[in-house]
């Protein structure tokens, strides 16, 4: 019988080859465990000769009008909405 601190050791520690154009796969369980995505960026740092630091960096909320993009569809109908229209509905309140 496999003992559990076997199994994880075995999920942690899996051996992967580098190709001739440098690249590496990332081994399916390990991708799923850490919920990677193509095109995630990871960050990799050299820590000795021997050995190197893989980090997921967190997602950076945007700043600025960024952050604005798509704000306007949450308000529009199936159809949309003439800009007078908003201005009316908006302006309700001020009355």
């Amino acid at each position: 019988m496999i003992k559990l601190h076997d199994r994880i050791t075995r999920m942690r520690t899996q051996t992967t080859v580098v190709t001739e154009r440098g690249q590496v796969s990332i081994p399916a369980a390990i991708r799923r465990e850490l919920n990677l995505k193509p095109g995630q960026p990871l960050v990799w740092e050299k820590l000795s000769d021997r050995e190197c630091l893989i980090r997921i960096p967190q997602k950076k909320k945007p700043l600025g009008a960024k952050a604005m993009l798509g704000f306007a569809a949450r308000f529009r109908g199936e159809k949309g909405r003439p800009t007078d229209k908003w201005m009316a509905i908006l302006r309700e309140g001020e009355k």
